[in-house]
This record gives C-alpha cells, structure tokens and sequence, in this order.
C-alpha cells in the first residue's frame, strides 16, 4: 500500500484480505496454501472502496470486473453482491470494535 495504515484500517485490510480469499475465491484457490496471495492484486482496490464507503454495487461491480476482465470468467453477479455485503458489514464491524 506504501503507507503505514491506522489499526482500524489495517484490520478492515486484513478482513477484506480474507473475504476475497475464502469467500469470493472465484478461481476455487482457498484451500490451496500456495495459493494464499492469488488475490492480493486485487486487495488494494477492493480494500479502498470498502474503506472509502462505495455502494455495494460499486464494490460487486469492481469484483465482476475483476473476475470477467481480467480473470476471463463468467460473471457472478448475485455472488459479487453477496460478497460486497459481507465487506461492507465487515467494514461496520471494525468500525464498531476499533471506534
């Protein structure tokens, strides 16, 4: 990311880390441990729309981009939503704990 991240923001990260890993995981990698940074690429601008309170359509959007474009794979939309939901509660949850 290149900057030092507050304690709120760097649990937020590290959720939004392992949302993408073990719940999206549109390529079936999360029970592969080699393949624990497959998405990291992905993680700095999902974590951002995440942090800066983008619509969930927004954030499913940026996923079925992600997916379609650049991982060439059928779009999921009902699943990209889900997982934009469960970011965005994510996000209120260490708001919560770390406020």
């Amino acid at each position: 990311m290149g900057q030092k991240l507050s304690a709120q923001d760097l649990a937020l990260y590290r959720a939004v880390d392992e949302v993408l890993h073990y719940v999206w995981d549109p390529i079936g990698v999360a029970g592969t441990p080699e393949a624990r940074d497959e998405y990291y690429g992905y993680l700095p601008k999902v974590f951002a729309l995440v942090r800066d309170r983008a619509e969930e359509s927004a954030i499913a959007a940026e996923l079925c981009s992600i997916a379609t474009q650049r991982m060439g794979l059928s779009a999921r939309p009902e699943h990209d939503l889900e997982i934009a939901r469960l970011l965005l509660s994510w996000r209120e949850s260490v708001n919560e704990r770390l406020a």
